[in-house]
């Protein structure tokens, strides 16, 4: 069922309205005794262990330290031996546990939710759970629940859907299945974090309704689900930073939602002392700045009352308790099920695969059939993006091994250059070999000479190094250095792709029109502990030119053309525009121009502009298909699993026609704030109001087969409505469906409503011919708004429009239903 959670919401909304509505986001604080009293999820262990400990050892568990015996991990609290209080090791785990040993590289969240089934998630968390506990871990720092509000957001591929229904189905099934293996979850990043650019310091206003509507719902449902942690954003919410922002922490959270486990930083989150762990914080990542020394110091001149640290460490040793941690109890850590891990991914990829286009029967491909294969991604595998989503997979193969093992002919183009081509010797003077230099270990080495352009060009220049990313050479050309380190921790969110070369160096490029003519170049590189491999590589239009006439003589010469496109994304960077970067857009013309049977495969992080897309016969939109998606894409190409996947997000047609176009007040702030002035018309809802048509509407993706959608019935349940139709599979293959209900404004509330929202939907399996009844219940939550004069959930009552249909634009079916009061 996809509605679990508001279910739950909606007995709570129908049973509780006068509680929600005193504990909501008025600004009141609980009373002075609330703070002594016992959390409600701490049993008398805990009570013993909070009066047993000293203050030294209660601040020691409010704050990150250096594991001594780290196995890689994000994060660590160390134990309190004296009272058998284990130690805490948190990992990141977006998309499979981010170790420095080897785990399941599962597909990005965005393709999990593509497929629209929870069962999934859940499966999909087991898997998480698993393999967090058998890699020595405790507390998993995923999953993440903000919601795609912007297409440039960096973190878009961490996280699942525009939608707060789609997202709060997903973001529970997960949290089940993780903590249902042992493994605390911890959902991330609350709240209103929907941007990487100016993250740490961006203020965020947004009003109350648009809050509880959009971007709060997946906290809610998380919260319902019993995560047991819960992370802090970086930005600022209303002029208050989220980590000490009472609003969130308290009056929502606590007071509220009823959330029972503790809050821990995002790593450097923290500003403050007091004003902090007052507001409801417990735990700073990854280091004690705020609740180390300084809390104990506040502590002991009164500015803290020791109540409030004892609360924070209740909560956390509660959340230990519960799972088994402090008594013993939790069960005996399991051996990783690598085969399991990996055919959980392959069905997570190929679930999750969505069909775009598919022009003349270009998909699926047929067995033995000739094939030229194009693009950097057909030949590396593409498993993960950047940032903290990066896994150490057990393997991952190349889509052109597993296509050549499906097709009759195959041949291979490179198209775009990632890593670019040896110098000329002819170009540098002295002599110089850029390929391979070595430094050895205490050594500096240097080079002083000049690079010879022989026309005026646009370049490229691409470094590749063996050292750390801080220690890398230091190249000038004329007088300028073309690889400087990045702020902070910039240098270490660099993409999951292009940053790394298929032998495992580290690489960075510099992009720059150059005159014809001598250039002065100067190399600094210094051997360090280990010593020093690097090479220095260039790409030119000379030589894209090339890689584009090989390319076309390729997909000339092929009956099928699968073209790989790329777009790197990472954590800590915004994409700049929702083009493919490089010059991508020109290959697809060229290749499509010579072969209109061309498949474009999509390894993006989000939606993507398509200006090619009339040339081109099929697009499959892969997103980052973890360690199996090579053989998920060739599956889905040569028609062994029909393509389930439907879009979780809108794709804009370009850079001008999206909810954050043309405002930089919505994107990306302006003089640090930012307004959500969109309101609760985010994502397609915008699409819907504004009358703006997008590339591609949320909920859009083919099949192989068809389905026709038949004899709707909606009728209400004081639970919510309950949507009845029929379900047709009129092709000549079994085929996935994905049925989608809509639901449209109430008539008698005097709120701000969408056009329409999505109120439930339901994955199905049809064999050919197949004709199946569905109900969808539309829970009373997703039938509510957020009076912000009540402080709470106000029913939508009266007579109101439910369409079913197969996207938020392909609506097939509409009836009227009366919602009661």
């Amino acid at each position: 069922m996809t509605d679990t959670v508001s279910r739950r919401s909606a007995l709570r909304l129908l049973g509780g309205a006068i509680a929600v509505a005193s504990a909501a986001t008025s600004g009141l604080t609980p009373p002075a005794h609330a703070l002594d009293r016992p959390e409600a999820g701490a049993g008398p262990r805990v009570e013993g262990l909070v009066a047993r400990l000293t203050l030294d050892e209660k601040i020691s568990l409010l704050h990150g330290a250096t594991d001594p015996d780290s196995l890689g991990q994000a994060g660590y609290v160390p134990p309190v031996e004296r009272l058998g209080i284990p130690r805490l090791r948190l990992a990141d785990g977006p998309a499979g546990v981010r170790v420095t040993q080897h785990a399941t590289a599962l597909p990005a969240p965005v393709l999990l939710a593509s497929a629209f089934d929870p069962d999934l998630a859940r499966r999909y968390g087991q898997v998480i759970g698993r393999e967090g506990r058998a890699l020595g871990q405790d507390v998993l720092l995923s999953p993440m629940v903000n919601l795609i509000r912007t297409p440039y957001a960096g973190r878009n591929f961490e996280t699942f859907s525009e939608d707060p229904l789609l997202a709060s189905d997903l973001v529970a099934a997960e949290i089940g299945g993780i903590q249902g293996e042992g493994l605390i979850a911890t959902v991330k990043h609350y709240a209103m974090n929907n941007q990487e650019q100016d993250r740490m310091s961006i203020d965020v206003r947004v009003d109350e309704q648009t809050m509880h509507e959009t971007e709060l719902r997946g906290f809610e449902a998380a919260v319902a689900a019993g995560t047991g942690a819960v992370m802090g954003a970086y930005n600022k919410v209303n002029g208050t930073f989220a980590c000490e922002n009472k609003t969130l922490l308290t009056d929502i959270l606590r007071d509220q939602w009823g959330f029972e486990g503790w809050v821990m930083t995002d790593w450097f989150a923290a500003h403050s002392t007091v004003a902090a762990i007052t507001a409801g914080l417990d735990m700073e990542m990854p280091d004690g700045t705020h609740f180390g020394t300084a809390l104990k110091s506040a502590v002991r001149n009164g500015s803290v009352p020791e109540r409030y640290v004892d609360r924070a460490v209740r909560r956390i040793l509660a959340v230990m308790d519960r799972f088994g941690l402090l008594d013993g109890s939790a069960p005996p850590r399991p051996e990783r099920d690598a085969p399991a891990g990996a055919a959980l991914a392959r069905e997570v990829a190929e679930a999750g695969a969505t069909l775009l286009r598919n022009e003349h029967r270009t998909l699926p491909l047929a067995e033995g059939t000739g094939v030229a294969v194009i693009g950097p991604t057909g030949a590396l595998p593409f498993v993960s993006g950047g940032g903290s989503a990066h896994v150490v997979p057990d393997h991952a193969d190349s889509p052109l091994d597993l296509i050549k093992s499906r097709a009759g002919k195959v041949t291979y183009a490179l198209g775009e250059d990632l890593f670019g081509k040896a110098i000329p010797a002819s170009a540098l003077s002295p002599a110089l070999d850029s390929e391979g230099r070595r430094v050895d270990a205490g050594k500096v080495w240097t080079y002083d000479g000049t690079l010879t352009v022989p026309d005026a060009d646009e370049w490229t220049l691409v470094l590749h190094f063996s050292s750390a990313p801080t220690a890398r050479p230091k190249v000038l050309l004329d007088g300028t250095e073309l690889f400087p380190q990045a702020p902070g921790y910039g240098e270490f969110f660099t993409g999951g792709l292009v940053s790394a070369a298929p032998d495992g160096l580290s690489v960075r490029r510099k992009t720059l029109t150059l005159a014809k003519g001598a250039h002065a170049l100067r190399i600094t590189a210094q051997g360090g502990a280990d010593g020093l491999l690097f090479r220095l590589r260039r790409s030119t239009g000379a030589t894209r030119a090339r890689d584009v006439t090989e390319a076309v003589a390729a997909a000339r010469a092929a009956r099928n053309v699968v073209l790989f496109a790329y777009e790197d994304a990472t954590e800590g960077l915004d994409r700049a525009t929702i083009a493919l970067p490089g010059h991508q857009e020109q290959l697809i013309e060229a290749v499509t121009e010579a072969n209109p049977r061309t498949t474009v495969v999509l390894n993006t992080s989000s939606s993507t502009s398509m200006p090619w897309l009339r040339r081109t016969g099929a697009v499959l939109q892969m997103y980052y298909p973890g360690q199996e998606g090579a053989a998920a894409t060739a599956a889905v190409l040569f028609g062994d699993r029909d393509p389930g996947g439907r879009l979780t997000q809108s794709f804009p047609a370009d850079d001008d026609h999206h909810p954050v176009a043309g405002d930089p007040h919505r994107y990306p702030g302006v003089d640090g704030t930012e307004e959500y002035s969109e309101g609760i018309h985010a994502g397609y809802r915008w699409y819907d109001a504004e009358g703006v048509r997008p590339l591609f509407p949320f909920g859009h993706g083919l099949s192989y087969t068809s389905f026709s959608y038949e004899d709707v019935r909606a009728r209400w349940t004081r639970r919510g409505l309950a949507v009845s139709f029929g379900v047709r599979n009129t092709g000549r293959r079994e085929g996935v469906a994905v049925p989608q209900v809509y639901v449209g404004p109430s008539p008698r509330l005097r709120l701000d409503q969408p056009v329409r929202v999505l109120g439930g939907y339901r994955r199905l399996t049809l064999r050919a011919g197949e004709r199946r009844r569905v109900e969808v219940d539309v829970a009373a939550r997703t039938l509510s708004s957020w009076d912000p004069r009540r402080h709470h959930w106000v029913l939508g009552t009266g007579r109101r429009p439910v369409w079913v249909g197969a996207s938020s634009r392909d609506l097939r079916l509409r009836t009227n239903v009366e919602v009661g009061s």
